[in-house]
């Protein structure tokens, strides 16, 4: 999962539609049939935000880019948010897709991800307990209820 730490990032975007052509698997929109048939699986995850770079960051994800919108919803993310307490930000989507790794994989390949990639990432301190290889660490889910 080594492609989780950028997805979150990109995930402070809200999820726009997304329009996928013929050759490309298109994109199960939240609240179909489909999608109540596929295994959900839910992420969280928390970092801390610069105090300095706070209002940059929240204009960023006031007015996301349409690619990066775009691309999120082509990953299979849906029903994202993030959430500021204090210095931390805490993020939630679910994921509705068959293959996580290679969703991830094609967002770290996208040139204008990376580009927003650029503008988030100085933003923001990963947490010095997160696992090897994450940018934002990833939560234990120890409830659900639906």
């Amino acid at each position: 999962m080594k492609y989780i730490s950028k997805l979150i990032l990109s995930i402070a975007l809200a999820i726009a539609s997304c329009t996928s052509s013929s050759k490309e698997k298109e994109a199960i929109p939240l609240g179909t049939p489909e999608v109540a048939k596929k295994q959900v699986k839910r992420f969280g995850s928390v970092i801390k935000i610069k105090p300095e770079m706070l209002a940059q960051y929240k204009e960023l994800h006031a007015n996301p880019w349409p690619e990066v919108q775009e691309q999120i919803s082509k990953s299979n993310i849906r029903n994202y948010s993030i959430y500021l307490k204090d210095d931390y930000l805490f993020g939630y989507f679910e994921y509705v897709g068959d293959d996580f790794e290679g969703d991830m994989a094609k967002m770290a390949e996208d040139s204008v991800t990376r580009e927003w990639w650029k503008m988030t990432d100085p933003c923001q301190i990963p947490l010095e307990t997160r696992a090897e290889g994450e940018w934002w660490a990833n939560m234990e889910e120890v409830f659900h209820q639906d």
